[in-house]
């Protein structure tokens, strides 16, 4: 029940109805009430008109019939009479003298009028009259006319019918006409404002809203071209202005999620930095004077050992010790923030001091270690120190990786500085190139490596706003590029 009211109440509130209802509607029921009015006044017009033919039929008669009444000459009033008839269509006509009793008649007419009260008016007036009235079963209209003498005195009456259907003929005649023409005129408009309705508004009403259904996240603009009158094409912008508004706030909606999601993650590295920051702290607190004991300690027994044996034994402790203090340093090194500290400073410059450490290191003397624009003279805003780790430890990574050679280049990309590591060594495969970022992640046998030498790069970039991009080298191997904020020159 609630579906069939809720189908009627959408029927009745559309477009068309609502102008048959409104306007149609309206202008057949004034124009109905015009013709019914027009009518009646035409039915008016033409009873009245009816009136004057007998009254001037009367009037042509009255003259004779007087004469003839005043001369007592039946014959002269029967021939007056029918002259009547030859004059125009009548029903019947009657001569009555001043007491209301019929002297001669012919077709339809009163044996008396003693009891007319328009003939009893007609005799004491002398003008003429007449009434709607029921002759012999028929309703008649009967117009009297006094038949006055040559004195003025009056004599008698005439009495001319006309049957009510002549009168009523015509005008039936005019309904039926006005009737199937109003009718055909209804049909006609609501056919019009139908099929206007849907050719110039429906249509294009119907296409917007197949417009408006088919918006949804992801498709809210609006292609197709405004169509139809001007209301509609200013609906239809309205649409497009609004499908631009949705557009553009998802766009900016997932920009913001997509934001704080890099917040999110921003964050989760930050609390991870700060634990294993204060974890590596209290390591280094708690272990670095004890190791320092040790190893000065060793040191000592080092000296005072004659057995060659045994001072293998102290020097491999002391090696260990020094190890441990390594690993300690290297994760203060990874989660030590000074952003405060940084200044302009040519990038250059920091790679060749990396490389100038670097080649003192063990593990790059057996390499070829070559590099290029090293006279670029380019500014990074940076804390050297901390530049200059990320650069050593790329650069150790390689020769450690190496078959034999090593390239460090620096570059610049308009408003980014890249130093670029390039070695000939077995690369590293796509799939790990994100993990080897991750603090203790190591792909070198144990005892090799710590897996905090990346763990300290990735901190170093994320300290001076720039990021690591890990591919393959032309040498054969792995190429790590550094990419750097440019310092504007000022």
């Amino acid at each position: 029940m609630r579906l069939s009211l809720r189908k009627a109440s959408r029927v009745f509130r559309s477009l068309q109805i609502t102008l048959l209802l409104s306007i149609v509607v309206p202008l057949l029921l004034i124009s109905g009430i015009a013709i019914y009015v027009g009518l009646g006044a035409v039915e008016k017009n033409l009873n009245d008109r009816l009136r004057e033919d007998l009254e001037l039929v009367a009037r042509a008669v009255s003259g004779p019939l007087s004469q003839a009444l005043s001369d007592d000459n039946e014959l002269v009033m029967g021939e007056s009479l029918k002259s009547i008839f030859r004059i125009g269509r009548i029903s019947g006509a009657s001569v009555f003298d001043d007491q209301g009793n019929r002297i001669d008649s012919l077709g339809l007419a009163d044996r008396d009028v003693t009891d007319s009260a328009s003939a009893e008016e007609v005799i004491v007036s002398g003008r003429l009259g007449g009434a709607f009235r029921r002759v012999e079963g028929e309703s008649v209209f009967s117009q009297f006319t006094p038949l006055v003498t040559e004195d003025g005195r009056i004599q008698g009456l005439l009495q001319v019918t006309r049957k009510r259907s002549d009168f009523h003929e015509l005008v039936a005649s005019l309904r039926i006409w006005a009737v199937s023409i109003w009718s055909v005129l209804a049909v006609t408009i609501i056919l019009v404002v139908i099929l206007g309705h849907y050719g110039t508004v429906g249509r294009h009403v119907a296409r917007l809203l197949s417009l408006m259904s088919e918006m949804a996240p992801g498709q809210w603009r609006v292609t197709e071209p405004a169509s139809g009158p001007r209301e509609l094409r200013q609906i239809h912008a309205g649409l497009s202005a609004m499908g631009e508004r949705m557009a553009q706030a998802e766009s900016e909606i997932e920009a913001r999620i997509e934001r704080e999601r890099e917040l999110a993650e921003q964050l989760r590295h930050q609390e991870k930095v700060a634990m294993i920051g204060r974890v590596a702290g209290g390591v280094a607190h708690e272990l670095g004077a004890p190791l320092n004991v040790v190893h000065g300690r060793a040191r000592i027994l080092e000296r005072q050992m004659q057995d060659e044996p045994m001072r293998r034994q102290i020097r491999d402790i002391q090696h260990q010790v020094s190890r441990m203090t390594t690993i300690i340093q290297q994760l203060l090194d990874c989660f030590r923030h000074v952003p405060d500290s940084r200044r302009p400073a040519v990038l250059a410059d920091m790679v060749s001091d990396a490389l100038t450490q670097a080649r003192e290191d063990e593990r790059c003397r057996c390499q070829q270690l070559g590099s290029e624009g090293l006279d670029l003279k380019a500014q990074v805003r940076a804390e050297p120190i901390r530049v200059e780790l990320a650069c050593l430890n790329v650069i150790r990574n390689a020769c450690q990786a190496a078959s034999s050679r090593v390239r460090v280049t620096v570059l610049e990309h308009g408003a980014e500085l890249e130093v670029r590591v390039d070695d000939d060594g077995p690369g590293i495969a796509p799939d790990r190139r994100e993990e080897i970022f991750e603090p203790f992640h190591t792909s070198r046998a144990a005892g090799e490596g710590t897996g905090l030498g990346l763990a300290v790069v990735s901190s170093v970039m994320k300290e001076h706003g720039g990021h690591v991009e890990v591919a393959k080298s032309d040498l054969g191997g792995c190429r790590m590029s550094l990419f750097f904020p440019r310092e504007d020159d000022t």
